[in-house]
């Protein structure tokens, strides 16, 4: 594969794309994320607790941290991309523990050429499947991407396949297999909150160290590192920021979560630019018990303030499923 693509017009239905190098998660890497995103996640603060909770030695890593290193590991795809339109069906089918080492494979699923329009370079839209292992071969994380990539030239490629959406039905029982067996006691009481029920997060949050996550994870999207190649003169920040960003609110609404065990959907509805200011709004959709706690399903509306913007603009719409007391 050139080492400047792939482009579109490079990839092709099942073709599975070599692997990016793996990754061992250390502390200092998580000491790194932390500082970044500022994620107040018990089990991931405190080693004790975790293992109070888990009944196994060592801390966890934070699953939105397993997930940008896997992300990451999956921009051997997209090194060109110009957006990430959305996550489709995330799963985390095991917890990371610190010092794992995760390694992803990338298999192209649907191709589809976009509409063609004056002055602007052709471009199309893939479906990325994404199997993330550790070291032991037990899979960590499975899901699907859909990123925009450019043509390499005008010719067109009859790509023309179903991509689907972002969302599908909301099934908690689907989610019900991926809920660790902990002992949630020590994470105290369960917050109140009334399906249906939304909640603003009074504290806004600043972009920062946008750069600094795409370098600690890999992530090869040059529209992530050099302006020129992102929007409006601007590098783009990457989505996951926005979500791990995102996820840090939940953790204020929710200080006693356990865990993220998957994303119903995820949607990327603008760009954000690094020092954007994000406001968050969570909404219970749904709960359902599992074991000593609760499975809740959640919808988390982000808008991003900037300057020479009049009024905030909607950039995510994130569908976690979490696990809680």
């Amino acid at each position: 594969m050139p080492t400047d693509g792939p482009y579109f017009d490079d990839l092709h239905v099942g073709q599975v794309l070599d692997p990016a190098p793996a990754i061992t998660v250390g502390s200092e890497m998580a000491a790194v994320y932390q500082a970044i995103t500022g994620d107040a996640s018990p089990l991931v603060l405190s080693r004790p607790l975790a293992e109070a909770v888990t009944g196994e030695p060592g801390a966890i890593v934070n699953p939105a941290l397993v997930l940008h290193v896997s992300i990451g590991q999956s921009t051997v795809a997209t090194r060109r991309v110009i957006a990430n339109l959305f996550y489709r069906g995330v799963r985390l089918l095991r917890q990371v523990r610190v010092g794992d080492t995760l390694r992803s494979t990338v298999e192209i699923r649907a191709l589809r050429e976009n509409s063609r329009k004056p002055g602007r370079p052709p471009r199309g839209t893939a479906v990325l499947g994404i199997r993330t292992v550790d070291q032991n071969d037990r899979v960590v994380a499975d899901y699907e991407r859909c990123p925009m990539l450019p043509l390499r030239d005008d010719t067109e490629t009859g790509h023309d396949d179903d991509i689907g959406t972002a969302e599908g039905e909301l099934d908690l029982d689907g989610y019900a297999d991926l809920a660790p067996s902990w002992e949630l006691g020590p994470l105290g009481a369960p917050v109140e909150w009334d399906v249906g029920e939304s909640s603003t997060d009074p504290m806004g949050d600043t972009v920062s160290g946008a750069l600094e996550l795409v370098r600690l994870t890999q992530n090869q999207a040059i529209a992530h590192r050099d302006p020129a190649f992102g929007q409006r003169g601007r590098r783009l920040v990457y989505g996951g920021h926005t979500i791990g960003l995102a996820q840090a609110s939940v953790t204020r609404l929710i200080p006693n979560i356990a865990t993220v065990i998957g994303w119903h959907s995820c949607d990327h509805t603008g760009p954000v630019f690094e020092d954007d200011v994000l406001s968050f709004t969570t909404t219970l959709t749904d709960s359902s018990l599992a074991g000593s706690g609760r499975i809740l399903a959640l919808r988390v509306e982000v808008e991003a303030r900037r300057d020479g913007l009049d009024q905030p603009v909607g950039v995510l719409d994130w569908r976690p499923v979490v696990l809680a007391p």
